[in-house]
């Protein structure tokens, strides 16, 4: 049997189910390819969504149009704002979700999308063909065509988007127990990565892990210390109905020598260090076994235990990763007080899988070898269901670009839609991998942006929801929204810039919450201005611009925070934005093609052979390139202008 489509999307998980709804959503005729329909979007891991930077990756999905934002606010059964004791640049949204409900209103988002089938099988072959180019007819390039099924079904598309997860010829762990899984009780794929490999595309080994799960039933939670969420007005979505589940406590204990000890008598058998496992894994989610290798002195770790749902005794133990023996695991446990008579669902694991080095990829997350063929999620080296979304949303874009304008001619195309470093940090992520690669499974920090006052969580909107919009995938609805939102920020901001204070109205008032008395009359956005002010304090000060908030339709906190932020950190943003137009200057020069690399002598060795390899697009993106230092950009400066 052969289905005809304009996309085929390989894999049901985050970066799947994004990349497919992104699709659909532009009008292309898409199919979803998974091997389990139940469990679309599967929450491997922790089941939450968010944390440091990964927040600000959901918030620009969501701005884009995607739907992790949508999903998690419907399933979140514990929400929390993140560094709120620095500043707004960092602040960042974590939610804890109810991991079945988050899977069906996943399920039902896909259902009700038009333009896209779901196939269940699995991918057994990707189809490629050698189509001659308009440009260069002597030589053929390798054009995808689509994907063949383990059940014999031909799957035929004009792009196809790979997000494999970790089932790539998976290899579970468990001490020295081996058992081939895309992840516990889930078959692994085998042969697809060697159907991809076969036209010279790189793959290698890396491997994460996940907790021992724990019935609720057998814990002493009285020898736990409680950790509630937050109940303000804060969400994932700037769209959507606000967390309407019941919220649920976490709870915080922590190991001890004697778990140690236990820990440590199981060394040998882990798979970590006896030999079992050679891929690298990541470096900021270490195992419980590694935590041991690495700080040695330390007499405990702090361990979070987090609910799984709302209806459900199964609980989540973050900080507990382990692939030791799992009679070592459960020992280990019950020296915990509270977990003394701990009953399990099942130990922690490893998982070996395939990856693709996401060098061999342009920033659309197209192949640079096969046209059309586009790669997204843990395929490309990252690690966490955000990084996984944010890449999936991109893919599903440019696959549908590529389907939609693939006709005259079979070479890739200009039409591709790529964000910038300073627009949001799904750019910042697929900028480093493509230009940087990846040693180890890549995670998001704020750390990793270098225009982080530009990408901050609450202004996702602002950056990206009218680039979106006349893409087609954010719909009239969110635009409509995002427009009236705009209009209210600029018109608070212009109250704040143009009303009067005057020092013996407010005076009295500022003394008392500890701030400077005025000597001379100023504007209001002045006091905003100060770090001790805020909107909140100056409320019982200038009652009219609480009023004048109160006056606005709907969503009145977001709308206040996000021009207060505006307001006070203008000269923070201004600079940044001037730094980031001079970095610009160096994007707009575009190198493909105009340097002999293994010829240009006047860069250093190491810069010929990255550049060779990665062959960047522009001269800023050689710059961001390791090894690639200062004077080789200036060398090749000089050469661009001769």
């Amino acid at each position: 049997m052969v289905l005809e489509y304009d996309v085929i999307v390989i894999g049901g998980g985050h970066a799947g189910c994004e990349a497919a709804t992104a699709s659909a959503n532009m009008g292309a005729k898409t199919c979803l390819v998974t091997m389990d329909m139940n469990k679309i979007a599967q929450m491997s891991c922790n089941p939450a969504i968010g944390g440091i930077a990964k927040g600000q990756i959901v918030r620009e999905i969501d701005a884009l149009g995607g739907q992790m934002g949508l999903v998690t606010d419907a399933t979140a059964i514990q929400f929390r704002m993140l560094n709120r004791s620095k500043g707004p640049a960092v602040w960042s949204p974590r939610a804890q979700c109810d991991r079945g409900k988050f899977i069906w209103k996943w399920r039902s988002v896909l259902d009700e999308t038009e333009n896209l089938d779901i196939w269940q099988d699995q991918a057994d072959e990707l189809l490629v063909e050698d189509v001659k180019s308009v440009a260069m007819p002597s030589q053929p390039t390798k054009q995808v065509v689509g994907v063949k099924t383990i059940w014999g079904c031909e799957l035929r598309a004009k792009a196809v988007v790979i997000t494999a997860g970790t089932f790539l010829n998976g290899l579970m762990h468990i001490g020295r127990k081996m058992v081939p899984g895309g992840r516990i009780a889930e078959p692994a794929v085998s042969h697809f990565t060697e159907s991809i490999t076969r036209h010279g595309i790189h793959s290698a080994r890396m491997k994460t892990g996940t907790p021992v799960r724990i019935d609720k039933r057998s814990v002493h939670f009285e020898d736990m210390e409680r950790q509630d969420g937050e109940n303000g007005y804060y969400q994932f979505s700037y769209m959507g109905q606000q967390r309407p589940l019941q919220q649920l406590p976490c709870w915080v204990c922590y190991t001890n020598e004697q778990v140690h000890e236990t820990l440590r008598s199981g060394l040998a058998d882990s798979p970590l260090y006896n030999g079992q496992i050679q891929s690298i894994g990541p470096r900021y989610c270490p195992s419980i076994e590694t935590k041991l290798v690495t700080f040695p002195d330390r007499p405990q770790h702090l361990l979070f235990l987090e609910p799984e749902g709302e209806d459900t005794n199964e609980m989540y133990l973050n900080g507990f990763s382990s692939s030791l023996p799992m009679d070592v695991q459960i020992e280990a446990l019950k020296k915990i007080p509270a977990l003394r008579d701990i009953k399990v669902y099942r130990p922690g694991y490893a998982i070996e899988y395939d990856f693709f080095d996401p060098t061999q990829l342009k920033h659309s997350l197209e192949s640079k070898i096969i046209n059309g063929l586009f790669f997204a999620g843990q395929v490309n080296g990252t690690t966490g269901y955000e990084e996984a979304g944010g890449q999936g949303t991109l893919a599903g874009i440019n696959a549908a670009l590529m389907a939609g304008s693939a006709g005259s001619d079979n070479t890739a195309t200009n039409n591709s839609f790529e964000l910038q470093r300073d627009e949001a940090y799904i750019g910042v992520l697929i900028d480093d991998l493509v230009t940087k690669g990846v040693d180890e499974p890549y995670r998001m920090f704020t750390s990793r942006a270098e225009y982080r006052i530009l990408l901050r969580q609450d202004d996702a909107d602002a950056r990206l929801t009218e680039k979106a919009y006349e893409l087609g995938i954010a719909k009239k609805n969110r635009y409509d929204w995002w427009m009236q939102k705009k209009q209210a920020i600029e018109e608070i901001e212009e109250f704040c810039r143009t009303y009067p204070i005057k020092p013996k109205n407010v005076n009295g008032a500022l003394e008392a919450i500890g701030s400077t008395p005025l000597v001379y009359g100023c504007k209001l956005e002045d006091l905003v201005a100060r770090p001790e002010l805020n909107f909140e304090k100056l409320y019982t000060i200038v009652p009219e611009l609480k009023e004048h908030i109160m006056r606005l339709p709907n969503r009145q906190e977001e709308i206040a925070e996000a021009a207060e932020i505006h307001i006070k950190y203008k000269g923070y943003i201004e600079r940044e934005r001037m730094v980031a137009e001079k970095m610009h200057r160096l994007e707009n020069i575009k190198i493909k093609g105009r340097f002999d690399y293994p010829n240009l002598t006047a860069v250093s060795t190491e810069a010929r052979q990255k550049l060779e390899r990665i062959q960047p697009e522009t001269l800023a993106q050689a710059s961001r390139i390791p090894g690639v230092s200062p004077s080789d950009i200036n060398a090749m400066l000089v050469l661009l202008g001769r």
